[in-house]
């Protein structure tokens, strides 16, 4: 979870519903589906970020080219339920909706989404070579079309404490192994007091603990499904790697791993509770703010790797059409707007360079006026998110695309099932073994289903 994501789930407390037409706010207004041609319906997350964009789009957007848009907007949990019902519906009731690399490619199978290479042909100025490769190939479905047009993304790397090595004499390595990490995190535990040796999530959710998981099962050989379905689970890739994080959190880790998310984390680091940090690189942004104890404290290095290249993962907000909108135009008028790099540089002049949505444009890691503020992390995080690579992140084929998560509907349910045990694990609560033992059974169901699919 993003920083981003962590503000807007603060920010669901206070307002739980905002729909906002041309600037009017409140209870009221249309569910979506306009008649006018010069408007569109936008459903939407509640992250800052976007909530700038709604603040920003009349003034710019619909004064420009005369369309008005007309957004709904959501906490995550409830946007995801409110997109799934609307897209798998094809009511046409929204004509543009943010979707995460994860669902785009299960709904461009569905076929509930428009591809947008027709439009990205044709639109010279929007620049799709500008995107980040990585990010292009995670929106892009099996049948080579892309799907989406990412508004932010993120990738994952490890934070340090420059000041507790240096006074330990530790030098950080560019690109840590796993085992070095762990090696420092000895060193450096209770160094300081109250100073855990590493920070790494522990919460149960395929979101949670299983993000940066994965990324170690990845890199330590590991994989959920082998190429033809295969559970690997219980494989001993998989219980090393799974072995070496939960030893590493009960042996160096923060107080309360067990229930530890994001958000935890970024709060061990703010307060000083915690030495290193494997997480998202959007935390970075918090850990480097004005107000921010830790400023200027912190050094950034590539995700920590075993066996393989890179281990970084990939997550980006993108914008995608529904297939049933008959207002596609307009809608990719909206989207090339949005995603644009005329619309960061306005967001850096009206709102602040730290709110730019960054994270995909390779032109944003060359403006000097964002270096100004990101100067610590911006080039740790652009090589992070262009060394992902969502179709090839281990060592050996796989049947879905994805880095953090397997790319089919059922990852939600088994990865947070499976979260659960590994989450006990860290509360010593079951071994390792049997905690993947459990998760095996889980993944084989879901393998039975896709091999009879594909038998069939």
């Amino acid at each position: 979870m993003s920083r981003a994501r962590v503000r807007a789930a603060l920010a669901a407390t206070a307002a739980t519903v905002l729909i906002v037409s041309s600037g009017c706010a409140g209870w009221g207004g249309s569910e979506g589906g306009s008649d006018n041609p010069n408007s569109i319906d936008v459903l939407m997350v509640n992250n800052p970020q976007m909530v700038d964009l709604q603040r920003l789009t009349a003034d710019h957007f619909t004064k420009d080219t005369g369309i008005s848009v007309n957004f709904t907007v959501l906490p995550e949990n409830d946007v995801r339920d409110k997109i799934s019902q609307e897209f798998s519906s094809q009511a046409g009731q929204y004509d543009v909706a943010s979707l995460s690399n994860f669902e785009i490619p299960i709904y461009a199978k569905s076929k509930w989404i428009a591809p947008l290479d027709d439009y990205v042909k044709a639109d010279t100025a929007f620049n799709q070579a500008d995107i980040l490769p990585s990010m292009t190939k995670s929106l892009t479905a099996d049948d080579g079309k892309l799907y989406g047009e990412p508004f932010y993304g993120e990738s994952s790397f490890l934070m340090f404490r420059k000041d507790v090595l240096d006074s330990q004499s530790i030098q950080m390595p560019a690109n840590p192994t796993w085992q070095q990490v762990a090696d420092i995190a000895a060193k450096v535990d209770g160094k300081q007091p109250g100073m855990a040796g590493i920070c790494l999530r522990g919460q149960p959710g395929w979101g949670q603990v299983f993000a940066p998981l994965t990324t170690v099962v990845n890199t330590f050989g590991g994989t959920w499904f082998e190429k033809d379905w295969t559970p690997k689970v219980d494989a001993p890739e998989f219980k090393a790697a799974t072995e070496f994080y939960v030893n590493l959190v009960r042996q160096y880790g923060e107080v309360g791993a067990p229930q530890a998310g994001f958000t935890e984390c970024l709060n061990n680091m703010v307060q000083g509770n915690a030495a290193m940090w494997y997480d998202a690189t959007s935390a970075a942004g918090s850990l480097e703010a004005d107000d921010s104890p830790v400023k200027g404290k912190l050094g950034y290095v590539a995700a920590p790797v075993v066996k393989t290249k890179s281990s970084g993962w990939l997550y980006a907000w993108s914008w995608s059409i529904q297939q049933a909108s008959k207002k596609k135009d307009n809608a990719w008028k909206f989207i090339s707007w949005a995603s644009s790099k005329q619309y960061e540089e306005l967001v850096g002049q009206q709102v602040g360079w730290s709110s730019v949505p960054a994270g995909k444009r390779a032109s944003t890691y060359e403006n000097p006026d964002y270096l100004k503020v990101a100067s610590a992390f911006a080039e740790p995080t652009r090589d992070a998110i262009a060394g992902a690579d969502p179709r090839n992140p281990g060592v050996q084929p796989r049947p879905a695309i994805g880095i953090q998560f397997i790319d089919i509907p059922e990852f939600t349910d088994l990865g947070t099932q499976v979260s659960q045990y590994v989450s006990s694990a860290i509360a010593g609560q079951m071994s390792v073994d049997e905690a993947l033992d459990r998760g095996q059974r889980l993944a084989e169901d879901v393998a039975e289903r896709y091999k009879a699919r594909e038998e069939g």
